[in-house]
C-alpha cells in the first residue's frame, strides 16, 4: 500500500477513536484511523450512556439512532436487588431491595433540568456498529481500516511516523501525521511510548457470559436495568453475580440477549473453564437444566489504572489508553467519549494556527483529573456492593443455611427484623453513589487549563458526588436551558457550533456581541455571539431556566468554548469589551502551566 500523510492518525477504533474521528471530521481535519481488530467488538462491554455523552452524540448527528436502538426508558428506571433469581422455595428470587438509577428513566427532575438528552443504554456490540458506519461517512470509508496494526512509531521534530501493517494483505506502510491518538486501550501506543499505568491492579476476577436465553419467566420487573443476585447459597451479591439485560430487539424481561457477570478470585482456575463457569452461572441462577445460547465468555480483571502521561510530544493517551477501571457507574466509555469531545477542538485551532501549542498541553491538565477521579469512584462504587451483604450478615464463608437465616428476618417478622430491614435500606441507599452519581458523571469541572478565572471562590457542593449545580463559573459545563427564537425552541447547548466559541450576552448586551463580531473577523476565531434575556434578545429564555443560572447581569457575558465548557465570564458590562475579549482569547488559547 502507499504511504500516506495525514494531518491526525488514530489507532484504535472503539469508541474513543471512532468519536475522535467524527469529532475531527466534524472540525474540518483530515485523519486517518487504524484498528489492530477486524471488526467492532464482538463482546457487549460498556453500556451505560450518561447525558453528556449523548449531547456529544447529538451534536455529532447520531442521538436519535442510539436511541432507538437502545433501551427505553421504561425499561431502565432501577436497579434491583434479589435473593438470586429462582430456587427450590419461596426465598429464591424475592426483592431484596431497589433503587432508581441515573435519572429514573428520565424522570427525576434534576437529570431533565441538567440536559435535553436522556441517559440511555446499548452495549458497545451495537453502538460501535453505529459510530464506525457514521465515521465512515464523514471521513470517507479508506480512512476507517480495520485489520491495520501499528507496528511502530518515531516521533520528529514536526510529527510522528508509523509503521502500520495491514494484516488482510500483509503490506506494510507508513503514515507520517501531525499529531497520533492512541485510543488502543493501551495495547501499543502508551508501550510505545513509554507511558506507564499507576494505580490498583488485581482486585479481583470477573466472567462475563454473554447469552442468548428466554429469562422472563424469572426476570420480572420490566424497569429494572441491572439485577443484583443477592443468593444465599453463594454468600452475596459479588458471589453471586449480576444479570443485565442486552436486547437488541426487546428489553427488560422479554430481551433475547443477556450478559451474566460472576466473580472470581484472581488466581482461581476455575475461571478460565468453560465449563465450570457455566455450571456455576446454572447453580447461582437456580435453573438446573439451562442450556443457553453462549455468544461468549470474557474474563476481565478488576483495576483502577491511569496513564502517568496523557501526551507524550505529539502523542495522546485517550480512552482505555489513559484510564482503566471497572464498568461500576457506567464512566469508562462515558469517559473515553468525553475525552475525545476535550482534545479534538483544541487539535483542530492548533493545525489552523489559530493557538498554541500550549493548548494542547491543556489535554491532560484537564481530563486526567478527572479520569482519575472517575477510576478511583469506580472501584469505591464496586467495593461498596459488600455493603449490602454486610447489612444482611451474608459471607461466603457462611454456609448456605445460616446465610438464609440471616436473610429471612427482611420478609419475616421476628425479632430484630426492623433494625435489620433499616439496615439493609441504609445500605441500598448508599449505591446512590453509583447510580445517582450525578455531579461525578455530568457536573465535572476543569479548575485548570484553557480557562480563564474571575477570581470568584470555587462554589462548596452540597453532595460531591450525588448533586449536580448549575453554574457559570469559568471551568464548569454550560447550563442548560431551553431557549426560543422565531417560535422554534432549543437547548441553549445545541447553539454552540461544531469547533466555535459561543459569547452568550444578556439583553443588553449588544456592545459584547459587536466586540465578539469584530474580533472573529481580525483574529480569524471561530466564534458566534447571541444576546439571551427573558423579554428581549436574539433568543428569548422562555422558562427563565437561564436567567436562574447565568449569574451575569443584563448587560454581562459569557464565553463558551466549543466543547461547551465555560471558558470566562464577565458579570456586567466592561469600558473596552473588544480589549476584554482580546486578553481573554490570549489566555484561552495561549495557557500556561
Amino acid at each position: 500500500m502507499s504511504d500516506i500523510q495525514v494531518p491526525v492518525l488514530i489507532v484504535g477504533g472503539g469508541g474513543a477513536g471512532l468519536t475522535s474521528s467524527m469529532l475531527l471530521s466534524k472540525l474540518g481535519v483530515e485523519s486517518l484511523l487504524v484498528s489492530a481488530w477486524p471488526t467492532t467488538s464482538p463482546l457487549p462491554k460498556a453500556h451505560v450512556l450518561n447525558q453528556r455523552t449523548m449531547e456529544i452524540f447529538r451534536e455529532l448527528g447520531i442521538a436519535d439512532t442510539v436511541y432507538e436502538r437502545g433501551t427505553p426508558p421504561e425499561n431502565m428506571k432501577a436497579t434491583a436487588w434479589y435473593a438470586g433469581l429462582t430456587g427450590p422455595h419461596d426465598g429464591y428470587g424475592r426483592e431484596l431491595g431497589r433503587l432508581e438509577v441515573w435519572g429514573s428513566g428520565y424522570a427525576d427532575p434534576d437529570y431533565t433540568a441538567a440536559s435535553s438528552c436522556r441517559t440511555t443504554n446499548l452495549p458497545q456490540i451495537r453502538l460501535e456498529p453505529i459510530l464506525k458506519s457514521h465515521a465512515e461517512s464523514l471521513a470517507g470509508v479508506d480512512r476507517i481500516r480495520f485489520n491495520h496494526d501499528l507496528v511502530s512509531l518515531t516521533q520528529t521534530s514536526d510529527g510522528v511516523e508509523a509503521r502500520i501493517l495491514n494484516k488482510d494483505t500483509g503490506e506494510h506502510y507508513t503514515v507520517s501525521a501531525r499529531y497520533l491518538l492512541g485510543c488502543d486501550g493501551g495495547r501499543t501506543v502508551g508501550k510505545l511510548s513509554g507511558v506507564t499505568m499507576e494505580g490498583t491492579r488485581n482486585v479481583m476476577r470477573m466472567v462475563s457470559v454473554h447469552m442468548t436465553a428466554d429469562l422472563s419467566k424469572w426476570a420480572r420487573d420490566p424497569e429494572v436495568l441491572i439485577r443484583w443476585m443477592v443468593n444465599p447459597d453463594f454468600g452475596g451479591a459479588f458471589a453471586s453475580g449480576v444479570l443485565v439485560p442486552m436486547g437488541p430487539d426487546h428489553w427488560g424481561p422479554e430481551s433475547e440477549e443477556w450478559v451474566f457477570h460472576m466473580q472470581f478470585a484472581v488466581d482461581d482456575a476455575d475461571a478460565l473453564n468453560p465449563d465450570k463457569v457455566l455450571a456455576r452461572m446454572r447453580a447461582t441462577l437456580g435453573i438446573a437444566d439451562f442450556e443457553p445460547q453462549v455468544h461468549n465468555i470474557s474474563q476481565w480483571i478488576m483495576e483502577a489504572l491511569v496513564a502517568e502521561k496523557f501526551r507524550v510530544g505529539r502523542v495522546f493517551l485517550v480512552g482505555d489508553a489513559a484510564h482503566r477501571h471497572p464498568p461500576t457507574g457506567g464512566l469508562g466509555l462515558n469517559s473515553a467519549v468525553q475525552d475525545a469531545h476535550n482534545l479534538a477542538w483544541k487539535i483542530a485551532a492548533a493545525l489552523a494556527g489559530a493557538a498554541d501549542d500550549s493548548l494542547l498541553d491543556s489535554y491532560e491538565r484537564e481530563r486526567k483529573p478527572v479520569d482519575a477521579y472517575n477510576a478511583a469512584r469506580a472501584m469505591a462504587n464496586a467495593l461498596n456492593h459488600f455493603t449490602i451483604d454486610q447489612a444482611i450478615g451474608l459471607s461466603p464463608k457462611a454456609s448456605a443455611e445460616e446465610n438464609w437465616a440471616a436473610l429471612r428476618p427482611i420478609w419475616t417478622d421476628m425479632p430484630g427484623s426492623a433494625e435489620k430491614r433499616h439496615a439493609l435500606n441504609a445500605a441500598v441507599g448508599s449505591q446512590t453513589m453509583e447510580f445517582r452519581h450525578h455531579h461525578v458523571e455530568f457536573g465535572y469541572t476543569y479548575p485548570d487549563g484553557a480557562i480563564v478565572g474571575d477570581g470568584t471562590p470555587e462554589p462548596e457542593p452540597l453532595d460531591p458526588i450525588r448533586l449536580y449545580e448549575p453554574s457559570t463559573r469559568p471551568g464548569h459545563p454550560l447550563p442548560h436551558a431551553f431557549v426560543e427564537r422565531a417560535g422554534k425552541r432549543v437547548s441553549i447547548g445545541e447553539l454552540v457550533s461544531t469547533g466555535k466559541f459561543l459569547l452568550i450576552a444578556g439583553e443588553d448586551g449588544q456592545a459584547w456581541c459587536e466586540a465578539a463580531a469584530q474580533l472573529a473577523t481580525d483574529r480569524n476565531i471561530s466564534l458566534d455571539a447571541i444576546r439571551v434575556g427573558v423579554l428581549t434578545g436574539d433568543y428569548i429564555d422562555i422558562r427563565c431556566a437561564w436567567l436562574k443560572n447565568r449569574a451575569i447581569s443584563s448587560q454581562g457575558a459569557i464565553l463558551v468554548r466549543p466543547d461547551h465548557y465555560i471558558a470566562w465570564r464577565s458579570p456586567d458590562g466592561a469600558a473596552d469589551p473588544y480589549g476584554e475579549l482580546q486578553h481573554a482569547f490570549d489566555q484561552l488559547l495561549t495557557p500556561t502551566a
